[in-house]
């Protein structure tokens, strides 16, 4: 592990530093922007992309979601798109395999599908029938918690495959939208509510 890498995880997984944890907060607060009427009129986006050309607010975000994961995910869930961004990051920090969990029709191979509501509308999701297997302790990465929709429905397809779900970590919650009411058995990891 670099130097710098090594730093940002310091910095944050020290359960008895409350200011650093604190810190971090305030810097990725100050980093997330706000765009009215994206993806569609009378949506307000949270664009984290301030967070990921931060290199430290990145490093030390992504050190933060994983940390009181390590020892015990076999795979991290990372929910499209920007969850891939993230995902990948803590499966490499964790050491271990990242599984994509994409919009239909995205993956190549076979796969298990999940329908669910999103704030501005409904989808489904899917992942590779083989990618996680009866007994892996899965860790579901994303951005944002907005309705919980998305990862309600990952939740649903890694126990369809037998395997645990961990918990959930993202960089985001959207109170206002009551996600985490829906994900009321997950262990929940946010770094920001806003």
């Amino acid at each position: 592990m670099d130097d710098e890498r090594r730093r940002g995880s310091e910095a944050v997984d020290d359960d008895g530093c409350a200011d650093a944890e604190d810190g971090l907060r305030a810097r990725v607060g100050a980093l997330v922007r706000d765009v009215a009427g994206f993806p569609e009129p009378g949506v307000t986006f949270k664009d984290i992309t301030p967070v990921l050309m931060d290199a430290r607010a990145f490093t030390d975000a992504v050190a933060w979601l994983g940390a009181p994961f390590a020892g015990r995910a076999t795979k991290v869930a990372a929910i499209e798109a920007r969850g891939f961004i993230l995902g990948a990051p803590v499966a490499y920090a964790l050491g271990v395999g990242l599984v994509p969990v994409r919009k239909m029709g995205k993956l190549p191979a076979a796969t298990v599908a999940e329908a669910y509501t999103l704030e501005y509308g409904t989808a489904t999701l899917e992942m590779h029938v083989d990618a996680i297997e009866p007994g892996d302790r899965v860790l579901v990465v994303d951005d944002v918690i907005a309705t919980g929709g998305t990862a309600l429905a990952t939740a649903a397809l890694v126990r369809r495959a037998g395997a645990e779900v961990l918990g959930l970590s993202a960089l985001l919650e959207i109170a206002a939208l009551g996600g985490r009411a829906q994900l009321s058995g997950l262990e929940l990891r946010v770094l920001l509510t806003v």
